[in-house]
């Protein structure tokens, strides 16, 4: 909330300094007041899409790393990790069996394995921990 707040009062707090410092009532005299009223609304208009920019920039998060480190200590093969990859995607049993040209027993026997090597008991609580170990983008 502070993040919202204190760009705004920034530009309002430069916006009353630059009309005390240009002395308005002194300048009022020599310029119309649509002009006044046009550089006003610009500068709040600059002011706004400044404070917008910088709320809504986003930082571009860093590329996935497998952690070797996780996979080794804990053991597991490479076709157990593409089954944990396959789980993560929402795949069934049989759609891993297809992709990865084995039969559904041994996708099972991979993720009873799994299983045991993550101490967890549900696909939802294995791809939380995976990732939480960050084995899985």
């Amino acid at each position: 909330m502070v993040r919202a707040i204190l760009p705004w009062a920034l530009v309002l707090a430069a916006g009353a300094f630059a009309l005390q410092w240009l002395e308005y009532r002194f300048l009022a005299r020599a310029f119309s007041l649509e002009i006044y009223i046009a550089l006003i609304g610009l500068a709040f208009a600059a002011g706004g899409l400044w404070v917008g920019w910088r709320l809504n920039a986003r930082k571009h998060p860093a590329p996935f790393e497998l952690n070797t480190a996780a996979v080794t200590s804990l053991g597991l093969t490479r076709q157990e990790v593409k089954v944990l990859e396959r789980l993560a995607a929402g795949q069934s049993n049989k759609e891993i069996a297809r992709t990865l040209g084995v039969s559904p027993n041994t996708v099972k026997t991979h993720a009873g394995n799994l299983f045991a090597k993550l101490e967890v008991s549900r696909r939802t609580q294995a791809v939380r921990k995976a990732r939480d170990l960050h084995l899985l983008p």
